[in-house]
């Protein structure tokens, strides 16, 4: 088994489809599974083996996207991190994982040195480094075959989004990452008709997995782009009618704003948000001027993205949907029970798409997974109905004077207020109450609101110790770059 088959049968059957467009340049299938066949060729002939691991260190690009396919078809192993990681965090990857080869953005030049002292006969993938992407290409193979892997073997290494802590590497194997394809090109429907954005980082396992991937799968085409751009990514998706838009609430939130929305996406006709849960009222914002859901999954790296699905058919606004195909959903106390529906706990998954640990990590494996069971650190329950609502991450619950308070309930509300565009609540540490509960709010006019108005708003709406005893307006929140609100950096930055 090989997931680079999946290109191969694309190629096979819709050979003259456009699978990728990157700015004015269109490749078709035949040419994307040909050109990444020399790759793998041209690797093979470097000394990469099946299992060895190769380093991607660039931001998004075809390039990126035919060394992946290639680095996989020739047996090995992707190990894919941010283009944005320094130096200094991309040196501690080599060191644990010891690649063979790297591809590396060209701004990096400045780095290779050092690096290539961190890892034994590291060949750098780079028009600066020891062999251009061009070369790999003109070198190699057209008709190079596939090295068959068992299902169970590494196929990349996907690293968490690092938002509590140092980020670790989850090994995916080929089987984790096909049960997931099937399950999100089922539940999306998605066809060789749909043509799906993807400015979100590919080292990510929404842009990786989710869309690239399955686009891949299905015989979809991807339009790319380095990173968001408002003016670029609208201009595209009306030049190129996409149909799937895939983005983080962020995105979403700011394309509000536009007054002339629904024409500027008008050959959308699908919407889904990851990375970080979505209020409830910036969905049905969306619904009331485009006439389009904004679905939601629940997934994350270590279970190669979809775990549940909210369905076209049945869409439960503020759920994250049912458990996909053969994934097993299960709600627990702090010590292993399972508990009814209705009952918050523990969010802990079980199925083919479970990783099957950290790379080099033993003791967090162990944590993490269980008897098989993926211990999500998500609470959440489970309703009557079978379908999951997130309510928050157990490691951002508040304890403010003995009381718990979870932040998203606060969110939720805030987002609902004139004077809120994006908010964080968390809780910065307090003498006299343990932690006191804090809300960081970007405002979508300049200038700050009046922090009364809005603690009156949540004070006639909450329990009086969930409303927050502070306000700090910001200009933004930080993020990592696939989206995901770094709670933890906001933390440090203010405590006291």
């Amino acid at each position: 088994m090989n997931i680079a088959d999946n290109l191969a049968r694309t190629a096979q059957f819709l050979p003259d489809q456009v699978a990728v467009i990157e700015g004015d340049r269109q490749i078709t299938y035949r040419q994307f599974n040909e050109e990444c066949s020399r790759v793998a060729s041209s690797l093979a002939a470097s000394g990469i083996q099946a299992g060895d691991h190769v380093v991607l260190w660039a931001p998004n690009s075809y390039a990126w996207l035919a060394i992946y396919f290639g680095v996989i078809k020739a047996g090995a192993v992707a190990v894919t991190i941010s283009h944005l990681a320094p130096a200094d965090e991309l040196a501690r990857v080599l060191v644990d994982c010891r690649p063979k080869a790297m591809l590396a953005g060209d701004d990096k030049a400045g780095d290779f040195q050092a690096l290539k002292e961190k890892a034994d006969a590291l060949l750098i993938i780079s028009n600066h480094g020891d062999m251009s992407f061009e070369s790999l290409i003109k070198g190699g193979a057209k008709n190079f075959k596939t090295v068959d892997r068992n299902r169970h073997d590494t196929c990349a290494v996907l690293f968490t989004g690092g938002t509590t802590g140092i980020p670790k590497g989850a090994m995916l194997s080929h089987e984790n990452i096909q049960a997931s394809l099937f399950n999100v090109v089922h539940f999306e429907r998605s066809s060789q008709e749909d043509r799906a954005l993807c400015f979100l980082p590919l080292n990510h396992v929404f842009a990786q997995i989710h869309i690239m991937q399955s686009m891949v799968y299905c015989g979809g085409g991807l339009v790319l782009h380095p990173a968001y751009d408002p003016g670029k990514i609208l201009d595209s998706m009306e030049r190129h009618r996409v149909s799937n838009l895939y983005a983080v609430p962020t995105v979403y939130i700011r394309m509000l704003a536009l007054r002339n929305l629904r024409e500027r996406i008008k050959s959308v006709r699908y919407c889904f948000s990851a990375a970080a849960s979505m209020a409830t009222e910036i969905v049905r914002a969306w619904k009331g001027r485009t006439g389009l859901a904004i679905h939601e999954a629940y997934g994350m790296t270590e279970s190669a993205s979809m775990v549940t699905y909210n369905h076209y058919y049945c869409h439960v606004v503020g759920s994250v949907g049912t458990p996909a195909s053969l994934v097993e959903v299960q709600i627990r106390d702090m010590e292993g029970l399972r508990l009814k529906p209705g009952q918050e706990g523990e969010i802990c998954i079980h199925g083919p798409n479970i990783t099957k640990g950290y790379m080099n990590n033993p003791l967090e494996t162990a944590a993490a997974i269980q008897n098989g069971w993926l211990r999500s650190g998500d609470l959440g329950y489970v309703d009557d109905r079978g379908y999951l609502f997130i309510v928050d991450r157990l490691k951002d619950m508040i304890i403010t004077g003995g009381e718990n308070v979870y932040p998203r309930e606060v969110e939720e509300l805030l987002y609902t207020h004139p004077d809120v565009l994006e908010c964080a609540v968390v809780g910065l540490p307090d003498k006299e109450y343990g932690e006191r509960v804090t809300a960081f709010i970007v405002s979508p006019e300049k200038g700050e609101p009046d922090p009364d108005n809005i603690r009156c708003f949540l004070k006639e709406r909450l329990i009086g110790f969930k409303v927050p005893k502070a306000f700090v307006f910001v200009d933004d929140l930080p993020k990592n770059n696939a989206g995901k609100l770094l709670k933890r950096k906001i933390k440090e930055q203010y405590k006291p």
